[in-house]
């Protein structure tokens, strides 16, 4: 993994399972991932698709419009697609988390490299059927000049094994857009997948933050999304 807010969000995946496979996404305190909320998403993987739950304001405008309802592999081309439903599938499976690094490109070419994490969760089950998510670009934003992302191609991606259990969770990104890369942490171990190869979004401080993840941030109370 190359940005820092991959390394914390996986840190911050392990530490809230108790020593489970995979949390629950009531274990979520969107406080804690307050500075990412602009990049963050939830995925819904039943009805055999992965359906865009919540989206960060940041990554709606990335793609040019909300994203909740919207299917997550709509804008990857068909052999990314194909090998993203089977790489996702397996994650879940396997309950490890899954990094993606993608090229991101604009209907005039304007291309951006993209790492996205994909978190395994449950939803009040045992088998976990979701996915928290972080995406960021790892390049220079300039060169889209505004313009929304409509095509993704897959260049890369590995599930991501602990070499040892996380003691703490890892401080969170300083800089407030979330965009810069961040050296490979030395606690994570990335291994290669054998597969050979929206209502409204988050909000971050600035616009009121409403809810995420169903949970009620003033009263602190889990609402079922």
């Amino acid at each position: 993994m190359k940005h820092r807010n991959s390394h914390f969000a996986v840190g911050y995946w392990s530490r809230i399972r108790n020593g489970r496979d995979t949390p629950d996404q009531a274990d979520i305190d969107p406080k804690a991932l307050k500075r990412l909320l602009p990049f963050v998403f939830l995925l819904d993987g039943r009805g055999g698709s992965f359906t865009y739950r919540l989206a960060g304001t940041t990554l709606c405008e990335r793609y040019g419009g909300e994203l909740r309802g919207r299917d997550f592999l709509q804008p990857w081309d068909p052999d990314s697609r194909k090998h993203l439903n089977e790489l996702m599938r397996r994650a879940l499976k396997m309950r490890l988390p899954l990094c993606l690094t993608s090229i991101g490109a604009t209907d005039d070419c304007r291309v951006v490299e993209i790492e996205t994490v994909l978190l395994p969760i449950t939803f009040g089950s045992d088998r976990p059927e979701r996915f928290l998510g972080v995406a960021q670009v790892l390049s220079d934003v300039s060169p889209l000049g505004g313009k929304p992302i409509n095509f993704e191609r897959l260049v890369g991606s590995k599930l991501v094994h602990e070499d040892e259990p996380f003691s703490h969770t890892p401080r969170p990104p300083s800089s407030p857009d979330g965009w810069r890369a961040h050296p490979k942490a030395p606690h994570l171990r990335l291994v290669p997948s054998h597969s050979g190869k929206e209502s409204d979004p988050v909000k971050m401080d600035g616009d009121p933050l409403g809810t995420f993840l169903g949970f009620s941030i003033a009263e602190g109370v889990l609402e079922r999304v």
